[in-house]
Protein backbone atom coordinates (compact mmCIF):
# COMPACT_ATOMS: atom_id res chain seq x y z
CA UNK A 1 0.00 0.00 0.00
CA UNK A 2 2.68 2.40 0.45
CA UNK A 3 3.02 3.11 -2.93
CA UNK A 4 -0.20 4.95 -2.97
CA UNK A 5 1.00 7.37 -0.20
CA UNK A 6 2.27 9.58 -2.29
CA UNK A 7 -0.90 9.73 -4.29
CA UNK A 8 -3.00 9.84 -1.34
CA UNK A 9 -0.60 13.15 -0.01
CA UNK A 10 -1.26 14.87 -3.07
CA UNK A 11 -5.04 13.91 -3.15
CA UNK A 12 -5.48 14.88 0.75
CA UNK A 13 -3.27 18.73 -0.70
CA UNK A 14 -5.00 19.28 -3.26
CA UNK A 15 -8.67 18.59 -1.03
CA UNK A 16 -6.84 20.89 1.54
CA UNK A 17 -6.04 23.65 -1.16
CA UNK A 18 -9.33 23.53 -2.75
CA UNK A 19 -11.12 23.70 0.97
CA UNK A 20 -8.70 26.83 1.77
CA UNK A 21 -9.76 28.32 -1.42
CA UNK A 22 -13.89 27.62 -0.78
CA UNK A 23 -13.15 28.96 2.64
CA UNK A 24 -11.17 32.29 1.18
CA UNK A 25 -14.00 32.75 -1.38
CA UNK A 26 -16.47 32.65 1.22
CA UNK A 27 -15.11 35.19 3.03
CA UNK A 28 -17.04 38.01 3.82
CA UNK A 29 -16.62 41.34 2.71
CA UNK A 30 -15.46 43.44 5.39
CA UNK A 31 -16.18 46.96 6.17
CA UNK A 32 -14.33 49.11 8.29
CA UNK A 33 -16.86 52.14 8.69
CA UNK A 34 -16.31 55.39 10.94
CA UNK A 35 -19.45 56.67 12.32
CA UNK A 36 -20.28 59.32 15.59
CA UNK A 37 -23.19 57.88 16.27
CA UNK A 38 -22.93 56.71 20.15
CA UNK A 39 -26.36 57.95 21.86
CA UNK A 40 -28.91 55.36 22.64
CA UNK A 41 -31.14 55.95 19.94
CA UNK A 42 -28.25 56.25 17.09
CA UNK A 43 -26.21 53.55 18.49
CA UNK A 44 -29.86 51.57 18.18
CA UNK A 45 -30.54 53.27 14.66
CA UNK A 46 -26.74 52.75 13.33
CA UNK A 47 -27.29 48.44 14.10
CA UNK A 48 -29.70 48.14 11.39
CA UNK A 49 -27.59 49.39 8.97
CA UNK A 50 -24.96 46.88 10.22
CA UNK A 51 -27.44 43.62 10.53
CA UNK A 52 -28.40 44.69 6.71
CA UNK A 53 -24.91 44.27 5.51
CA UNK A 54 -23.51 41.15 7.21
CA UNK A 55 -27.39 39.87 6.21
CA UNK A 56 -26.09 40.93 2.30
CA UNK A 57 -22.73 38.91 2.75
CA UNK A 58 -20.64 41.68 4.72
CA UNK A 59 -18.69 41.35 7.83
CA UNK A 60 -19.08 44.86 9.57
CA UNK A 61 -16.33 46.34 11.80
CA UNK A 62 -18.15 49.26 13.63
CA UNK A 63 -15.89 52.18 14.53
CA UNK A 64 -18.21 54.82 16.36
CA UNK A 65 -16.44 57.57 17.69
CA UNK A 66 -18.05 59.68 20.00
CA UNK A 67 -18.72 63.27 18.50
CA UNK A 68 -18.86 64.07 14.72
CA UNK A 69 -15.54 66.73 14.79
CA UNK A 70 -13.69 63.82 16.26
CA UNK A 71 -14.68 61.28 13.59
CA UNK A 72 -14.39 63.36 10.57
CA UNK A 73 -11.04 64.36 11.96
CA UNK A 74 -10.23 60.80 12.51
CA UNK A 75 -11.58 59.71 9.12
CA UNK A 76 -9.69 62.41 7.40
CA UNK A 77 -6.45 61.55 8.45
CA UNK A 78 -6.53 58.17 8.30
CA UNK A 79 -7.44 58.53 4.52
CA UNK A 80 -4.35 60.90 4.45
CA UNK A 81 -2.04 58.81 6.66
CA UNK A 82 -2.97 55.68 4.09
CA UNK A 83 -4.78 53.89 5.96
CA UNK A 84 -8.47 54.60 4.80
CA UNK A 85 -11.75 53.04 6.45
CA UNK A 86 -14.10 51.51 3.98
CA UNK A 87 -16.15 54.00 4.81
CA UNK A 88 -16.62 57.47 6.72
CA UNK A 89 -19.81 59.37 7.81
CA UNK A 90 -20.10 63.25 6.97
CA UNK A 91 -22.98 65.72 6.75
CA UNK A 92 -25.01 66.29 3.73
CA UNK A 93 -23.10 69.23 2.76
CA UNK A 94 -20.14 70.22 1.81
CA UNK A 95 -17.98 68.98 4.39
CA UNK A 96 -16.40 66.19 2.16
CA UNK A 97 -15.61 68.16 -1.24
CA UNK A 98 -12.13 69.04 -0.21
CA UNK A 99 -11.79 65.27 -0.14
CA UNK A 100 -12.96 64.82 -3.49
CA UNK A 101 -10.97 67.66 -5.16
CA UNK A 102 -7.82 66.03 -4.10
CA UNK A 103 -9.12 62.73 -5.56
CA UNK A 104 -9.42 60.87 -2.15
CA UNK A 105 -12.69 59.24 -2.67
CA UNK A 106 -14.24 56.48 -5.17
CA UNK A 107 -17.46 57.03 -6.40
CA UNK A 108 -20.42 54.79 -6.37
CA UNK A 109 -21.85 55.48 -9.95
CA UNK A 110 -22.14 51.80 -10.45
CA UNK A 111 -24.26 51.61 -7.35
CA UNK A 112 -26.18 54.93 -7.82
CA UNK A 113 -27.15 53.71 -11.66
CA UNK A 114 -28.23 50.09 -10.72
CA UNK A 115 -30.51 51.93 -8.52
CA UNK A 116 -31.75 55.13 -9.95
CA UNK A 117 -30.99 57.40 -7.44
CA UNK A 118 -31.44 60.08 -10.19
CA UNK A 119 -34.83 59.15 -9.93
CA UNK A 120 -35.68 58.48 -6.46
CA UNK A 121 -33.33 61.15 -4.11
CA UNK A 122 -35.25 64.45 -3.42
CA UNK A 123 -32.62 67.25 -5.95
CA UNK A 124 -31.64 68.77 -2.55
CA UNK A 125 -29.60 65.97 -2.09
CA UNK A 126 -28.62 64.68 -5.41
CA UNK A 127 -26.76 68.22 -5.57
CA UNK A 128 -24.91 67.88 -2.32
CA UNK A 129 -23.72 64.11 -3.12
CA UNK A 130 -23.14 64.60 -7.06
CA UNK A 131 -20.14 66.41 -7.74
CA UNK A 132 -19.11 66.92 -11.81
CA UNK A 133 -21.04 64.25 -12.89
CA UNK A 134 -19.76 61.69 -10.43
CA UNK A 135 -22.07 60.21 -7.14
CA UNK A 136 -19.33 60.71 -4.47
CA UNK A 137 -21.34 59.27 -1.37
CA UNK A 138 -24.76 57.68 -0.74
CA UNK A 139 -26.74 59.71 1.69
CA UNK A 140 -28.52 57.61 4.40
CA UNK A 141 -31.00 59.39 6.02
CA UNK A 142 -32.95 63.03 5.69
CA UNK A 143 -33.26 65.56 8.88
CA UNK A 144 -34.63 68.33 9.38
CA UNK A 145 -32.69 70.51 12.24
CA UNK A 146 -35.02 72.49 13.74
CA UNK A 147 -38.22 70.87 14.91
CA UNK A 148 -39.76 72.13 18.51
CA UNK A 149 -40.21 69.20 20.67
CA UNK A 150 -42.38 69.77 23.92
CA UNK A 151 -43.17 67.28 26.89
CA UNK A 152 -46.87 66.85 26.92
CA UNK A 153 -46.47 66.74 30.62
CA UNK A 154 -44.61 70.27 30.99
CA UNK A 155 -47.16 71.84 28.69
CA UNK A 156 -49.90 70.47 31.04
CA UNK A 157 -48.30 71.71 33.86
CA UNK A 158 -47.97 75.06 32.39
CA UNK A 159 -51.57 75.07 31.51
CA UNK A 160 -50.64 75.24 27.84
CA UNK A 161 -53.17 73.53 25.31
CA UNK A 162 -51.47 74.20 22.25
CA UNK A 163 -48.95 74.53 20.26
CA UNK A 164 -47.59 78.14 19.49
CA UNK A 165 -48.54 79.72 16.14
CA UNK A 166 -46.44 82.10 16.00
CA UNK A 167 -43.17 84.00 17.90
CA UNK A 168 -45.67 85.77 19.61
CA UNK A 169 -47.54 82.79 20.63
CA UNK A 170 -43.79 81.28 21.70
CA UNK A 171 -42.73 83.56 23.90
CA UNK A 172 -45.55 83.87 25.72
CA UNK A 173 -45.68 80.06 26.23
CA UNK A 174 -42.21 80.09 27.13
CA UNK A 175 -43.48 82.37 29.79
CA UNK A 176 -45.87 80.22 31.31
CA UNK A 177 -43.57 77.12 31.42
CA UNK A 178 -41.22 79.64 33.58
CA UNK A 179 -43.89 80.47 35.31
CA UNK A 180 -44.70 76.94 36.16
CA UNK A 181 -41.74 76.29 37.37
CA UNK A 182 -39.77 74.27 34.63
CA UNK A 183 -36.42 74.42 32.40
CA UNK A 184 -38.37 76.58 29.44
CA UNK A 185 -36.47 75.98 26.73
CA UNK A 186 -33.48 72.87 27.26
CA UNK A 187 -30.43 73.71 25.07
CA UNK A 188 -26.93 72.10 25.24
CA UNK A 189 -24.51 74.94 25.17
CA UNK A 190 -22.29 74.42 22.43
CA UNK A 191 -21.65 76.23 19.13
CA UNK A 192 -23.29 73.92 17.31
CA UNK A 193 -26.56 73.55 19.16
CA UNK A 194 -26.74 77.25 19.59
CA UNK A 195 -25.74 77.52 15.67
CA UNK A 196 -28.85 75.31 14.78
CA UNK A 197 -31.11 77.10 17.08
CA UNK A 198 -30.13 80.60 15.52
CA UNK A 199 -31.01 78.95 12.10
CA UNK A 200 -34.49 77.91 13.13
CA UNK A 201 -35.40 81.08 14.49
CA UNK A 202 -33.80 83.03 11.29
CA UNK A 203 -35.44 80.10 8.86
CA UNK A 204 -38.41 80.99 10.44
CA UNK A 205 -38.53 84.65 10.56
CA UNK A 206 -37.96 85.28 7.07
CA UNK A 207 -36.84 82.30 4.50
CA UNK A 208 -35.78 84.47 1.52
CA UNK A 209 -33.58 87.02 3.87
CA UNK A 210 -32.32 83.76 4.72
CA UNK A 211 -31.44 82.15 1.26
CA UNK A 212 -29.88 85.94 0.50
CA UNK A 213 -27.45 85.44 3.29
CA UNK A 214 -26.51 82.17 3.01
CA UNK A 215 -27.21 81.63 -0.48
CA UNK A 216 -25.68 84.93 -2.15
CA UNK A 217 -23.95 86.18 0.96
CA UNK A 218 -25.64 89.51 0.53
CA UNK A 219 -23.56 91.97 2.24
CA UNK A 220 -26.98 94.52 2.45
CA UNK A 221 -29.34 91.69 3.42
CA UNK A 222 -26.87 90.97 6.95
CA UNK A 223 -26.70 94.62 7.48
CA UNK A 224 -30.49 95.07 7.45
CA UNK A 225 -32.51 96.03 10.01
CA UNK A 226 -34.75 92.51 9.09
CA UNK A 227 -31.48 90.47 9.95
CA UNK A 228 -30.94 92.62 12.95
CA UNK A 229 -34.24 91.59 14.40
CA UNK A 230 -33.70 88.41 14.08
CA UNK A 231 -30.13 88.22 16.00
CA UNK A 232 -32.64 90.35 18.63
CA UNK A 233 -35.29 87.40 18.57
CA UNK A 234 -32.37 84.24 18.97
CA UNK A 235 -30.58 86.39 21.87
CA UNK A 236 -34.21 86.39 24.00
CA UNK A 237 -34.28 83.43 23.96
CA UNK A 238 -31.46 83.18 26.26
CA UNK A 239 -33.75 84.38 29.21
CA UNK A 240 -35.06 80.86 29.07
CA UNK A 241 -32.72 78.55 29.04
CA UNK A 242 -31.08 77.07 32.88
CA UNK A 243 -28.22 77.88 33.94
CA UNK A 244 -26.61 74.30 33.71
CA UNK A 245 -26.98 74.68 29.93
CA UNK A 246 -23.29 75.72 28.60
CA UNK A 247 -21.10 72.12 27.89
CA UNK A 248 -24.68 70.38 27.85
CA UNK A 249 -25.02 67.42 25.21
CA UNK A 250 -27.39 67.75 22.70
CA UNK A 251 -28.92 63.72 24.45
CA UNK A 252 -29.19 65.20 27.57
CA UNK A 253 -31.19 68.49 26.83
CA UNK A 254 -33.15 65.96 24.99
CA UNK A 255 -33.45 63.87 28.14
CA UNK A 256 -34.94 67.14 30.53
CA UNK A 257 -37.81 67.20 28.23
CA UNK A 258 -38.08 63.09 28.24
CA UNK A 259 -38.16 63.99 31.80
CA UNK A 260 -40.95 66.90 31.95
CA UNK A 261 -37.99 68.59 34.15
CA UNK A 262 -38.11 71.08 30.71
CA UNK A 263 -40.60 72.11 28.24
CA UNK A 264 -39.30 72.30 25.09
CA UNK A 265 -36.26 72.06 22.93
CA UNK A 266 -35.38 72.94 19.30
CA UNK A 267 -33.57 70.16 17.83
CA UNK A 268 -32.82 67.76 14.90
CA UNK A 269 -35.57 64.86 14.51
CA UNK A 270 -32.64 62.65 15.87
CA UNK A 271 -34.23 63.73 18.96
CA UNK A 272 -36.74 61.57 18.64
CA UNK A 273 -34.29 58.80 18.78
CA UNK A 274 -33.77 59.28 22.88
CA UNK A 275 -37.64 59.85 22.93
CA UNK A 276 -38.31 56.16 21.28
CA UNK A 277 -35.67 54.40 23.61
CA UNK A 278 -37.57 56.11 26.30
CA UNK A 279 -40.37 54.47 25.68
CA UNK A 280 -42.16 57.64 24.84
CA UNK A 281 -44.71 57.72 22.24
CA UNK A 282 -45.43 61.21 19.63
CA UNK A 283 -47.99 62.49 20.35
CA UNK A 284 -48.75 60.76 23.61
CA UNK A 285 -45.79 61.80 25.64
CA UNK A 286 -44.16 64.42 23.45
CA UNK A 287 -45.19 66.66 20.99
CA UNK A 288 -43.13 67.94 17.73
CA UNK A 289 -44.24 70.93 15.28
CA UNK A 290 -41.84 72.13 12.55
CA UNK A 291 -41.81 76.15 12.31
CA UNK A 292 -44.91 77.80 12.46
CA UNK A 293 -47.93 77.32 10.29
CA UNK A 294 -48.33 74.97 6.69
CA UNK A 295 -45.88 76.78 5.06
CA UNK A 296 -42.73 76.62 7.17
CA UNK A 297 -39.57 75.89 5.17
CA UNK A 298 -38.32 72.12 5.91
CA UNK A 299 -35.00 72.99 6.64
CA UNK A 300 -33.18 69.90 4.95
CA UNK A 301 -30.40 68.27 6.22
CA UNK A 302 -29.08 64.51 7.21
CA UNK A 303 -25.87 62.36 6.62
CA UNK A 304 -24.05 60.23 3.91
CA UNK A 305 -21.39 57.73 3.56
CA UNK A 306 -18.28 58.40 1.79
CA UNK A 307 -15.73 55.78 0.41
CA UNK A 308 -12.04 56.36 0.61
CA UNK A 309 -10.00 55.82 -2.69
CA UNK A 310 -8.60 52.39 -2.69
CA UNK A 311 -8.14 50.38 -5.73
CA UNK A 312 -8.19 46.70 -3.57
CA UNK A 313 -11.03 45.09 -5.23
CA UNK A 314 -12.13 43.64 -1.70
CA UNK A 315 -12.60 46.70 -0.29
CA UNK A 316 -14.38 48.25 -3.46
CA UNK A 317 -17.25 45.45 -3.53
CA UNK A 318 -17.26 46.42 -0.11
CA UNK A 319 -18.17 49.93 -0.78
CA UNK A 320 -20.32 49.41 -3.38
CA UNK A 321 -22.18 46.72 -1.22
CA UNK A 322 -22.58 49.46 1.65
CA UNK A 323 -24.15 52.23 -0.75
CA UNK A 324 -26.20 49.28 -2.37
CA UNK A 325 -27.68 48.14 1.45
CA UNK A 326 -27.70 51.46 2.75
CA UNK A 327 -29.81 53.22 0.49
CA UNK A 328 -32.27 49.81 0.23
CA UNK A 329 -35.76 50.33 1.30
CA UNK A 330 -36.09 47.82 4.18
CA UNK A 331 -32.88 49.32 5.63
CA UNK A 332 -33.95 52.43 5.38
CA UNK A 333 -36.93 52.22 7.21
CA UNK A 334 -35.51 50.01 9.68
CA UNK A 335 -33.02 52.45 10.55
CA UNK A 336 -35.02 56.08 10.47
CA UNK A 337 -37.81 54.51 12.61
CA UNK A 338 -34.84 54.43 15.34
CA UNK A 339 -32.86 57.34 14.32
CA UNK A 340 -35.46 60.22 13.96
CA UNK A 341 -35.18 60.77 10.40
CA UNK A 342 -37.14 60.51 7.57
CA UNK A 343 -35.45 57.83 4.82
CA UNK A 344 -34.04 59.53 1.74
CA UNK A 345 -36.26 57.25 -0.45
CA UNK A 346 -39.66 58.63 -1.00
CA UNK A 347 -40.68 55.10 -1.41
CA UNK A 348 -40.56 53.38 1.62
CA UNK A 349 -43.53 52.18 3.63
CA UNK A 350 -44.87 54.91 6.04
CA UNK A 351 -46.44 52.42 8.21
CA UNK A 352 -44.25 51.95 10.75
CA UNK A 353 -43.35 55.87 11.42
CA UNK A 354 -44.17 58.03 14.29
CA UNK A 355 -46.69 61.40 13.79
CA UNK A 356 -43.66 63.78 12.95
CA UNK A 357 -41.87 60.89 10.80
CA UNK A 358 -45.30 61.42 8.71
CA UNK A 359 -45.79 64.65 8.82
CA UNK A 360 -42.20 65.51 7.67
CA UNK A 361 -42.45 62.97 5.00
CA UNK A 362 -45.60 64.40 3.60
CA UNK A 363 -44.18 67.86 3.88
CA UNK A 364 -40.67 66.91 1.43
CA UNK A 365 -43.51 66.08 -1.11
CA UNK A 366 -43.79 69.67 -1.44
CA UNK A 367 -40.80 71.22 -2.83
CA UNK A 368 -41.65 74.73 -2.05
CA UNK A 369 -41.01 73.71 1.30
CA UNK A 370 -37.92 72.25 1.06
CA UNK A 371 -34.77 74.42 2.27
CA UNK A 372 -30.99 73.33 2.33
CA UNK A 373 -29.71 73.98 5.39
CA UNK A 374 -26.57 76.74 5.42
CA UNK A 375 -23.62 73.60 4.97
CA UNK A 376 -25.57 73.44 1.78
CA UNK A 377 -24.88 76.43 0.44
CA UNK A 378 -21.32 77.72 2.53
CA UNK A 379 -18.33 76.16 2.66
CA UNK A 380 -16.97 74.03 5.94
CA UNK A 381 -14.54 76.94 7.06
CA UNK A 382 -17.21 80.22 6.28
CA UNK A 383 -20.21 77.93 8.84
CA UNK A 384 -17.15 77.53 11.19
CA UNK A 385 -16.38 81.52 11.04
CA UNK A 386 -20.13 82.02 11.47
CA UNK A 387 -20.83 79.28 14.36
CA UNK A 388 -17.79 81.19 16.30
CA UNK A 389 -19.98 84.58 15.78
CA UNK A 390 -23.25 83.05 16.82
CA UNK A 391 -21.72 80.92 19.63
CA UNK A 392 -19.98 84.80 21.49
CA UNK A 393 -23.27 86.66 20.62
CA UNK A 394 -24.81 84.27 22.49
CA UNK A 395 -22.49 83.54 25.75
CA UNK A 396 -21.39 87.60 26.17
CA UNK A 397 -22.82 90.47 26.71
CA UNK A 398 -21.96 91.46 23.51
CA UNK A 399 -24.56 94.12 21.72
CA UNK A 400 -26.98 92.83 18.19
CA UNK A 401 -25.01 95.98 16.33
CA UNK A 402 -21.46 94.41 16.73
CA UNK A 403 -22.90 90.79 16.14
CA UNK A 404 -24.32 92.08 12.98
CA UNK A 405 -20.71 93.10 11.97
CA UNK A 406 -18.93 90.33 13.46
CA UNK A 407 -21.64 88.03 11.18
CA UNK A 408 -21.06 90.24 7.67
CA UNK A 409 -17.10 89.92 8.43
CA UNK A 410 -17.46 86.33 8.54
CA UNK A 411 -19.35 85.83 5.77
CA UNK A 412 -16.69 87.00 3.83
CA UNK A 413 -14.22 85.20 4.66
Amino acid sequence: MKHHAPVLRGIAAALALAGALAAHAAEPLKANVIHWWTSGGESAAIKQFALAYDQAGGQWVDNAIAGADQARATAINRIVGGDPPTAAQFNTSKQFHDLIDQGLLNNVDAVAAKENWNGIFPESILTAIKVNGHFYAAPVDIHMQDWFFYSKAAFAKAGLKGEPQNFNELFADLDKLKAAGVIPLALGGQAWQEKITFDAIFADMDRDLYMKVYRDRDANAVNSPAFRNVLTTFKRLHNYVDAGSPGRNWNDATALVISGKAGMQIMGDWAKGEFSAAKQVAGKDFGCFPGFGPKSPYMVAGDVFVFPKTDKPEAVKAQQLLATVMTSPAAQAAFSQRKGSIPIRPDVDMAGFDICAKEGMAIMKDKSRQLPNPEMLIPPDVQGALQDVITNFWNKNQSVDDAQKAFASALKS
